[in-house]
């Protein structure tokens, strides 16, 4: 099996064991967490509605913005998780539900996760 397709595999089955065990609703949506080799996204999702109620990805202009040159991936996932949880404390969203998205919580995810908390989400 080529080395690529394993590993997709190997992320889509921890993402199904995570996800058999959270999930989110409108008043406490779920927050996951998506990453690539460059950038990072992460949404709050309502799973009863099926949508999705905001989002935030590195690539927007208010991330760019503030990493500038100021860091690494890392500083990225920072930034992008206190950002949504600016909008969501805006929206009237306070309490969000962890969703790994099948990543190790370390590194990117990690950051995004510290950085939503700064921005006051709770878990």
């Amino acid at each position: 099996m080529n080395h690529h397709i394993k590993k997709q595999l190997v992320l889509k089955t921890r993402h199904r064991r995570v996800r058999r065990k959270v999930a989110g609703s409108a008043e406490q949506p779920r927050l996951s967490v998506s990453r690539s080799l460059k950038n990072v996204e992460a949404q709050l999702i309502d799973d009863v509605a099926g949508r999705s109620l905001l989002g935030m990805s590195s690539l927007s202009k208010e991330v760019r913005e503030q990493v500038a040159g100021a860091g690494g991936k890392c500083a990225q996932g920072r930034v992008v998780g206190r950002l949504l949880a600016e909008k969501a404390l805006q929206s009237g969203i306070q309490k969000v539900v962890f969703d790994r998205g099948g990543f190790r919580y370390h590194g990117r995810v990690k950051a995004l996760a510290e950085g939503a908390r700064e921005g006051g989400l709770k878990f």
